[in-house]
């Protein structure tokens, strides 16, 4: 079969569940063509798992009829399966089996063997670079390695067509960017390609896309032209008064303005169809040269196309007391901070200190270090040697009395999945010493705050990604903490929650707490007052987001992102102790 003829059809198809007021997918008719990877983008709920399982005949359409390849999923699911590959968002690799050992499983699974099984091997480890790794355990890959893995996997019998369900969440810049060169080259090779996401920044390197929301089409054809569509809208201010996140705040609750992020030194802004650059220096009180156009990005035609952010400020600085303290007091410290494992260092003599009400993020490749670092940070992991200080105090020695200080959101969820919301609320309160009307009252303001009413004996399992984010930072804040520890916080999430969630962090640091996050979202490095790159073990670079902008600037890239930015200092550093120095 030729790749012209590799196509997905889907003719008024619709999947309802039990339950629900709204359909899952509406009627939908689409044709999609191999020859370039298509993108299905939506925000958290808009159907694009539904969609990828009724295509992987895993679930069947409540009505309308799909063709892969010209097969039925649900009757030619045989036939089909020896011709698809599917890698679900949480992809079924064994952790304890080696990377050799999960391919060979795959390979008895799809009936791979002899001399086939040989050169497929050979082709996969060489195309993934996960050569030199078959004899480590999936579990001890890094999130990166574990993707290639996956991909790996899937394409062991080798498919005709490749469905990739969010295969770049909780991975780093550098990894998302090999995984995309190596489904570009499959692509290239005739292979139909469909890779869900919520990254924006991965939907402009489609060639089309299938842009969906509650379940309904929105957009589709090039990303491109959906961008083009913004031209004359997007902008950059700047306040030599006033500081970003206040800028920020003042600027989305005015009439004219859609959306607004911070980037760098300044905020970006997105004016609504017919609103006035002018008036809106006005309403904000500043001139007119503060206000500088840029050129349009996708993220920015998604959030417009959605209708614009919901909300425009957090309700937790009614709900938060005022943190007392020196602006300029120190209060989380790294000093000399290593941490070895055997041999290895997977922290090694890191230093570096945080203001109260900083936002302070850590970066860094997966498997640099950092969430070793963080852990350390928060008292959950001791040090080998150096020193982890909150509030002046060691969390090797007064770890107890620290953590009645910190608040902390797992990368993975702490939540307890088979809890209601309220239970979960209840839970976390009391562990934090709230009791009898002060816990009641607590539990009652956050609700309100995060509009939990509606969800309140709702088990957690069953919430939508992001209120499982929203529950996970209410039971974080219970105890009104000084310091917020945040891991991978907005990890999967789409940008308007993204949007929503930073609001909240916003309007802490206001309030005069301080915070220290980890992200894989570039875009979002930008929120923090200053970064620490961790690679190796060691901290790399540290600095504002525009300082590490300019030290990765070259005649390449003149005025980088922060994702360029980032990339560039890793390859700085390799290159630099590859000749020994």
């Amino acid at each position: 079969m030729n790749s012209g003829e590799r196509t997905i059809v889907l003719s008024e198809v619709a999947k309802r569940f039990p339950g629900m007021q709204k359909p899952a997918v509406a009627p939908l008719s689409v044709t999609l063509r191999a020859g370039g990877v298509t993108g299905l983008v939506g925000p958290d709920g808009a159907g694009k798992t539904t969609l990828m399982r009724i295509l992987a005949g895993l679930l069947s359409p409540s009505e309308g009829s799909v063709s892969v390849i010209g097969l039925d999923p649900i009757k030619d699911d045989t036939q089909l399966h020896a011709r698809l590959g599917y890698m679900p968002q949480k992809f079924g690799l064994y952790e304890d089996l080696t990377v050799q050992e999960n391919l060979d499983l795959y390979a008895d699974l799809r009936s791979v063997t002899g001399e086939q099984r040989r050169e497929t091997f050979k082709r996969l480890l060489e195309f993934t670079s996960l050569g030199p790794f078959t004899g480590r355990l999936a579990g001890k890959l890094s999130g990166g390695m574990k993707q290639k893995l996956g991909l790996a996997c899937t394409l062991v019998g080798q498919p005709e067509v490749l469905l990739l369900d969010e295969p770049g969440v909780g991975v780093d810049p550098i990894s998302r960017r090999e995984l995309w060169q190596m489904v570009h080259e499959l692509a290239g090779e005739g292979m139909l390609i469909l890779w869900s996401t919520s990254y924006l920044d991965e939907a402009e390197q489609c060639r089309e896309i299938l842009l969906l929301n509650e379940g309904e089409r929105l957009y589709q054809g090039e990303p491109e032209a959906l961008t083009g569509k913004m031209a004359g809208r997007s902008w950059l201010l700047s306040s030599p008064r006033e500081n970003n996140r206040r800028l920020l705040q003042r600027a989305l609750k005015l009439p004219q303005v859609s959306d607004g992020v911070i980037q760098g030194r300044s905020i970006r802004l997105i004016l609504k169809r017919e609103a006035s650059p002018d008036v809106l220096m006005q309403s904000l009180s500043l001139e007119r040269d503060r206000l500088t156009e840029t050129a349009p990005r996708f993220e920015d035609a998604f959030i417009d196309l959605l209708g614009g952010i919901d909300e425009s400020e957090s309700p937790l600085g009614a709900v938060l007391h005022q943190i007392k303290g020196q602006p300029d007091e120190t209060v989380i410290e790294a000093n000399m901070l290593t941490k070895k494992f055997g041999d290895f260092a997977a922290t090694d003599n890191v230093n570096f200190q945080v203001k109260r009400g900083e936002i302070f993020g850590l970066l860094g490749p997966n498997g640099a270090g950092k969430s070793t670092t963080f852990k350390m940070m928060c008292g959950l992991l001791v040090p080998t040697s150096g020193s982890a200080q909150v509030l002046g105090m060691d969390l090797k020695t007064s770890s107890g009395a620290a953590r009645q200080h910190l608040g902390y959101m797992a990368q993975k969820f702490s939540l307890y999945g088979n809890l209601t919301v309220a239970q979960n609320l209840r839970f976390f309160s009391g562990i934090y010493g709230l009791r009898g009307r002060e816990q009641a009252d607590k539990i009652a303001r956050m609700s309100e705050a995060f509009n939990f009413g509606p969800i309140f004996n709702q088990t957690t399992d069953d919430l939508p990604l992001g209120f499982k984010q929203r529950l996970a930072l209410a039971c974080s804040l219970m105890h009104e903490p000084d310091i917020l520890f945040l891991d991978e916080p907005t990890s999967g999430v789409d940008p308007l929650t993204r949007r929503e969630f930073w609001l909240h962090i916003n309007s802490m640091v206001e309030r005069g707490v301080t915070v220290m996050v980890t992200t894989h979202f570039m875009d979002e490095a930008e929120y923090c007052d200053r970064i620490g790159l961790v690679y190796h073990g060691k901290l790399i670079a540290s600095g504002t987001p525009d300082d590490l902008k300019a030290q990765a600037a070259d005649s390449q890239h003149p005025d980088p992102t922060m994702e360029q930015a980032f990339i560039s200092l890793i390859h700085d550093w390799d290159k630099e102790h590859a000749n020994g120095n």
